[in-house]
């Protein structure tokens, strides 16, 4: 049989378990509310000066040719 410290105990560890699951579940949920308004989070960039320079030509060039991106502004 349990003696009353192991159960103060055991019931006191579940109550920090049980604590730190809601805390975490609640920044889970906040950090997912926090990211979908910011959706230029997540809009992939070049890294490099020699990558925007390569990036920005290619979209030069598609702009003369008529073929820019309908969905970038």
């Amino acid at each position: 049989m349990h003696q009353p410290d192991d159960r103060n105990h055991h019931a006191a560890l579940e109550t920090w378990r049980g604590s730190w699951k809601f805390l975490a579940f609640g920044l889970v949920v906040l950090a997912y509310l926090v990211a979908i308004e910011r959706p230029q989070w997540f809009v992939l960039r070049p890294a490099t000066g020699t990558a925007i320079a390569l990036a920005s030509s290619a979209e030069a060039g598609a702009a003369k040719k008529g073929d820019a991106d309908p969905a970038k502004p």
